[in-house]
């Protein structure tokens, strides 16, 4: 049965099963397995690495100032070679494009565990972020493309969606346990993981055709050079100010060159980015709420993060498990929209989760000094969780909505790379907030200090000191919070607006699945 075939009936049924003979329901579940296992190993890598960097510092003997290269690095080679690494698997072969990717991130991970040097590790960590972007827009076309429209496909895109949601949470809660043992094991952790993907992709997931057509060089390079610059930028702008001048220099050279990207792709025969993908108003509509969902979400991991382990007093390993909760609630909802999606249209589920998501960050507000965990900042990570899980599913599936098969993985990498881009605009512009609050907070406390008098003990004056970091911390982080809240609201505005596909219409989306051997 091809998903062209199918009708409406026959997918929202759910006693309906997949019957071709060409992949059975076992290779099904095995294929979304592997290639959800790989998905989980890249995006939780985003995280991991955060919790171990002062020891790194220590072993390695980074500079401070060299440090946030660790993460930047990965970074910047993983957003800026997404759409080359989604055009070479539609070119090429996404299997093949998958299994390289996912090699080239196992092997790299070996190195940087067993790195001696500063310089061992930032190329490790630079491998590792090409090889993650081999990987990750190949992942999404392999589900796009080996699972039958409707109930198969969105129930591989529910566990998919969650898997990619969760891994920053998963992240934080492998690095803590991993970092009490030794930090290089939140490197070699996935060696295991990518080798047995790579050994079962080979078997089970079977090879698109090469597409027609030649390699973009212009575009590729335009693409990598302008996503580079502005990615740096963004992240640049976190850590000194939009006005920094290296800030402004990488963001306008990174807008420039994307603007000769653009105007190349629409004058060469084959673009690297046909601008037909984008430029579909479903599609259109998915990458630029993705985009700003993204910015809210990962700033907020960014902010609670901090908040648990300096105010709340916890250790890196409690601080990963307060996060548990986040990655259950984001998984138990990706399966209810999975579910959804064949009876109500995603706008309505994208919409409700936006809703949701805004108001679990809007609760973080109200987080003070003196909050608990089980009372002030658990519910409302189960909130946002929810809320999050019900996008993700929706607009994953309608970023890839009647794509053709040839151009399936550049579309899955454009998706990428507005969730990579949207992270770091997200962390960029909700520090820029937090900074500049925290700071009229700390001079508006201060100031109110008693003078005159008697001088304070030291231990006095460093619990006036830990009282003020303290208020202007939650104080800072409540306007960031504030800000992410409304920018998922209008997220969620834009949604219900502008996405205007039905379900019935992704029931019928694509050709039949590729086959499987």
């Amino acid at each position: 049965m091809s998903s062209s075939s199918a009708s409406v009936d026959e997918v929202n049924d759910p006693s309906q099963e997949f019957t071709s003979h060409d992949a059975p329901p076992k290779q099904l579940g095995l294929a979304l397995f592997i290639i959800c296992a790989a998905q989980l190993m890249i995006v939780l890598d985003g995280t991991i690495v955060n919790i171990a960097l002062p020891h790194i510092e220590e072993d390695l003997g980074f500079s401070q100032a060299n440090l946030q290269w660790v993460i930047t690095i990965y970074t910047l080679a993983f957003g800026g070679v997404l759409l080359l690494g989604g055009r070479l698997g539609d070119l090429y072969g996404r299997r093949r494009m998958f299994v390289w990717g996912v090699a080239l991130f196992t092997l790299a991970s070996l190195v940087a565990g067993i790195a001696q040097t500063e310089s061992q590790m930032l190329i490790a960590r630079a491998v590792q972020g090409l090889g993650g972007a081999l990987a990750a827009p190949n992942a999404l076309a392999l589900i796009t493309t080996t699972f039958p429209a409707g109930k198969e496909r969105n129930k591989a895109m529910g566990v998919f969606a969650a898997m990619s949601g969760a891994g920053a949470a998963i992240g934080l809660i492998l690095g803590g346990a991993l970092t009490e043992i030794d930090w290089r094991w939140n490197f070699f952790i996935n060696l295991p993981i990518g080798i047995l993907v790579a050994f079962f992709a080979q078997r089970i997931l079977t090879e698109s055709e090469d597409g027609r057509g030649s390699l973009d060089i212009p575009g590729a390079i335009t693409s990598i050079a302008g996503l580079s610059a502005l990615v740096y930028g963004l992240t640049h702008a976190a850590t000194t100010s939009w006005g920094d001048p290296t800030t402004v220099t990488y963001l306008a050279a990174g807008v420039l060159l994307l603007i000769a990207f653009v105007v190349i792709e629409t004058r060469v025969a084959h673009p690297l980015l046909p601008m037909r993908i984008p430029g579909d108003r479903t599609r259109g509509t998915s990458y630029f709420v993705m985009l700003i969902v993204g910015a809210g979400m990962f700033a907020m991991f960014y902010f609670l993060g901090i908040y648990i382990q300096t105010i709340l007093g916890y250790s890196a390993l409690m601080t990963g498990l307060a996060f548990l909760p986040f990655s259950v609630g984001i998984v138990v909802a990706a399966q209810i929209a999975s579910r959804l999606i064949a009876q109500v249209d995603p706008r309505w589920i994208s919409g409700a989760g936006a809703a949701f998501a805004a108001l679990g960050m809007w609760g973080f507000t109200h987080l003070t000094p003196e909050s608990t965990y089980a009372a002030n900042l658990l519910p409302w990570i189960v909130v946002l969780a929810f809320g999050l899980g019900l996008i993700f599913v929706p607009l994953t599936l309608t970023a890839v909505h009647a794509v053709a098969h040839e151009d399936s993985s550049v579309a899955s990498a454009v998706l990428n790379t507005m969730q990579q881009v949207g992270g770091t605009l997200g962390l960029a512009t909700l520090s820029t907030i937090f900074v500049n609050n925290l700071n009229d907070k700390v001079a508006e406390l201060t100031a109110k200090m008693p003078q005159g008098g008697p001088a304070p003990t030291q231990e006095q004056m460093a619990a006036a000191q830990k009282m003020i970091a303290d208020e202007a911390f939650t104080y800072g982080a409540s306007k960031a919070y504030l800000v992410a809240a409304i920018m998922i609201a209008i997220g969620g505005v834009i949604t219900l607006v502008f996405l205007n596909v039905k379900h019935e219409e992704l029931a019928h989306d694509g050709a039949a699945p590729a086959h499987m051997g």
